[in-house]
């Protein structure tokens, strides 16, 4: 029997999900709703509009978060009060010692909970992970992490102009988030050792971040960051690690691509947007196994606060 599964937000991520459930059989997307009219209004066709979040959790097994940090603590509350299982976005929250509450009250449920890494199943990071355990890159030496965004928010954000202000979001959270979750996953747990971060409108002021530089260590190579949204230029969103014999990287989320004496060859034959699709469809397949509490690979609360606490020290500069 399919899961029975909601959606509170219909923002950019919370969109892309509705297309996805309803693609995927082993998920009946019964409910969704956002406090935005325009935004439930886009969607009334493919999943029918409630009245309330609280409507949405009534009527599921399962419920996809998908609103800004500030409210994710007390949807995810609702969903306990109710035994709904949760699959929520990151971060936990807005506030380190309220995630950690948040942590403590989820395990105390013994409920079935994730967050929404797309690293934690993505084919470009399944991939990268046993190549890796293969030695195809002989000795690992590093990892380094490149970001630049020639606007921020970008396009798509439209809608989500919290993601400019410091408090709750910045392209540190958004995505830098999604490649320590990947790092850890693959070199086990990462520690900032020290960092530079410069802020729009200087350390007292409301924007986020424009430039990061960082060095983590691991309990085996160091991990750098490089990240920017200023100046002109298409956007950089990689992650590379280099060894002894060759290097591979994770290049605009979905690709996964080999060095060769030359240049970069892609791994994967298919285009972007057919990698993003498989990329849903491999969550949404762990996000099966974690509801039937089988074996899965969906980044766990536990995993979600180590990240969340590596971001918020990056974050201090």
């Amino acid at each position: 029997m399919a899961h029975r599964v909601g959606i509170i937000g219909l923002g950019t991520v919370g969109s892309r999900f509705v297309e996805q459930f309803n693609l995927h059989h082993a998920f009946d997307l019964v409910a969704a709703w956002d406090i935005d009219y325009e935004a439930c209004s886009s969607h009334k066709d493919s999943v029918r509009i409630a009245s309330s979040a609280g409507d949405v959790i009534a009527e599921s097994d399962l419920v996809y978060i998908a609103v800004p940090p500030l409210h994710h603590r007390q949807y995810v509350l609702d969903c306990l009060s109710r035994e709904t299982a949760i699959f929520c976005e990151k971060p936990l929250g807005v506030d380190l010692q309220s995630s950690r509450e948040l942590l403590a009250a989820v395990t105390q449920s013994g409920l079935p909970a994730g967050v929404n890494f797309v690293f934690s199943s993505a084919p470009s990071a399944t991939e990268l992970q046993q190549r890796l355990n293969n030695k195809d890159l002989g000795d690992l030496i590093r990892a380094d992490l490149r970001l630049h965004f020639s606007k921020w928010p970008r396009g798509w954000h439209e809608k989500a102009q919290w993601l400019r202000l410091r408090d709750q979001g910045g392209w540190i959270r958004e995505v830098v988030s999604h490649f320590i979750f990947l790092a850890s996953r693959i070199l086990g747990e990462v520690t900032l050792e020290n960092s530079s971060i410069d802020y729009e409108d200087g350390a007292d002021g409301s924007l986020c971040e424009q430039t990061a530089l960082a060095l983590f260590s691991s309990q085996s190579v160091p991990v750098t960051l490089a990240g920017t949204s200023l100046g002109h230029g298409p956007d950089v969103v990689d992650l590379t690690f280099r060894g002894t014999t060759g290097s591979l990287r994770v290049w605009d989320w979905y690709q996964l691509q080999a060095a060769t004496a030359d240049s970069w060859v892609d791994l994967f034959s298919s285009n972007r947007d057919q990698l993003g699709a498989d990329a849903y469809s491999a969550q949404l397949h762990q996000l099966d196994r974690m509801m039937n509490r089988e074996e899965h690979t969906i980044a766990t609360f536990d995993e979600a606060l180590s990240v969340q606490e590596s971001v918020e020290a990056l974050l201090s500069g």
